[in-house]
C-alpha cells in the first residue's frame, strides 16, 4: 500500500489542471450558454472533466508496477477510458452524431471485456451464473449504458463527482472488509482526481466536468466494478449496488419516456435530480441528498451483501427500492411542460 502516498499528487494534480483548463475554455469560448433544457442560469466554461482524466491515467500504470492492480485491468482501464473520453472531448468542441459515438462506446467496451475476460461469473437467487458469451453481451450493454447514464445524470453542480467519490469511497471499503485491502488504491485514486476537480465544481460551479469527464467516470466505473466480480462475486453486486442512485433515475428515466416515444437521445430535463433541484430552487440540497443516500444507505447495504449477511436478491431490493420511490416521488422521467 506504499502507492498511498501518491494520493494527495493526484488531488493536487487535478486541482490544478482544472483552473488550467478552466482558463483554456474560457479563452477558446468552449462555454455552456443556459437554454431551455439547461438545469444552469449562468454561462459557465465545460471540460473540465479532462482533469480527472488525465490525473488518473498519469497515476494508473503506477498502480500495475506496484501490483495493486493487474495488468490485464490496467489495459482495460486505460484503453476504454482514453476512447471514451476522446470522444466526449471532441464532442464537448463540436459535434459527433449520435450513432458514431455509440460505436465508439461499443468498441471501447469491448476492449475493455477483452482484457478483464469478459463477465465474471455471478451468484444471483443462490445460483451460480457462467453465461459465456451471452454474459459478455450483457456486459457490453452494460458497460455502455453505464457510461451513457454519467453523462445523463450530470446535469447538475457537483452531482457526478460527488457520486464517484463516494462510491469510490464505498468500494475502497468493499476490498478493505472482504480482505482485499491491496486492491484499495486504483478506487481512492480515482476518488482523489474527482475530488480535486470537484474543487472547482462545488455548487455553485466554476466549470462543468463534459462530456469526456462524465463519460470516463461511467466507464472506469464499470470496469472497476467488473473486474471487482472477478475477485470475488460479491463485490460486484456492492459496487452495482453503490451506483444505485444513478443507475435507478437513468434507468427509470429513460424507459418512461420509451414508453411515451420520446426521442431518447434528445436533450432533456426529465431526471428526478433535475425536477429535485427545480423544486428546491437550489443544486446544493440535492447534490448533498444523493451524497447521503450513498454513504447512509447504499453503502451499509452494500457492505452486507459482500460480509454475507444479506444475500444478493433481497440485497438489490432493499438498496434500490427506496431509491425508486424516491425517483418516482420527483417525477422521474415526467413529461415537461
Amino acid at each position: 500500500m506504499t502507492i498511498l502516498w501518491l494520493l494527495p499528487v493526484v488531488g493536487g494534480l487535478a486541482l490544478l489542471l482544472t483552473g488550467v483548463l478552466r482558463q483554456y475554455a474560457l479563452s477558446r469560448s468552449i462555454i455552456d450558454i443556459p437554454n431551455a433544457r439547461s438545469s444552469h442560469s449562468v454561462p459557465t466554461p465545460r471540460g473540465g472533466g479532462v482533469a480527472i482524466v488525465l490525473a488518473f491515467l498519469l497515476v494508473l500504470p503506477l498502480l500495475a508496477v506496484f501490483g495493486t492492480i493487474p495488468w490485464s485491468a490496467m489495459w482495460a482501464l486505460m484503453g476504454s477510458g482514453v476512447a471514451v473520453a476522446l470522444i466526449g472531448f471532441l464532442d464537448d468542441h463540436g459535434h459527433i452524431p449520435a450513432r458514431w459515438r455509440l460505436l465508439g462506446h461499443f468498441l471501447a467496451a469491448l476492449w475493455a471485456l477483452f482484457w478483464l475476460g469478459g463477465l465474471p461469473p455471478l451468484e444471483l437467487f443462490g445460483l451460480r451464473l457462467e453465461l459465456g458469451w451471452v454474459g459478455n453481451v450483457i456486459a457490453a450493454f452494460y458497460l455502455v449504458w453505464l457510461l451513457n447514464l454519467y453523462n445523463f445524470m450530470d446535469g447538475i453542480d457537483g452531482i457526478a463527482s460527488v457520486e464517484a467519490i463516494c462510491v469510490c469511497l464505498g468500494g475502497a471499503l468493499l476490498y478493505l472488509v472482504s480482505g482485499h485491502a491491496a486492491m484499495m488504491a486504483p478506487p481512492l485514486m480515482l476518488a482523489m482526481a474527482v475530488a480535486g476537480f470537484l474543487y472547482w465544481n462545488f455548487p455553485p460551479a466554476r466549470i462543468f466536468m463534459g462530456d469526456a469527464g462524465s463519460g470516463f467516470l461511467g466507464i472506469i466505473l464499470a470496469g472497476m466494478s467488473l473486474h471487482a466480480g472477478w475477485i470475488q462475486a460479491e463485490l460486484f453486486w456492492g459496487w452495482v449496488v453503490l451506483l444505485g442512485v444513478f443507475i435507478v433515475d437513468a434507468t427509470w428515466t429513460l424507459i418512461r419516456r420509451l414508453l411515451r416515444g420520446d426521442k431518447v437521445y434528445e436533450a432533456h430535463r426529465s431526471h428526478a435530480y433535475q425536477y429535485a433541484s427545480r423544486r428546491f430552487g437550489r443544486h446544493l440540497p440535492v447534490t448533498l441528498a444523493v451524497g447521503a443516500i450513498n454513504l447512509f444507505w447504499l453503502l451499509p447495504v452494500a457492505l452486507l451483501i459482500v460480509l454475507g449477511k444479506v444475500d444478493v436478491s433481497l440485497g438489490l431490493v432493499l438498496a434500490y427500492a427506496p431509491v425508486a420511490v424516491l425517483v418516482a416521488r420527483f417525477d422521474a422521467g415526467k413529461k415537461e411542460h
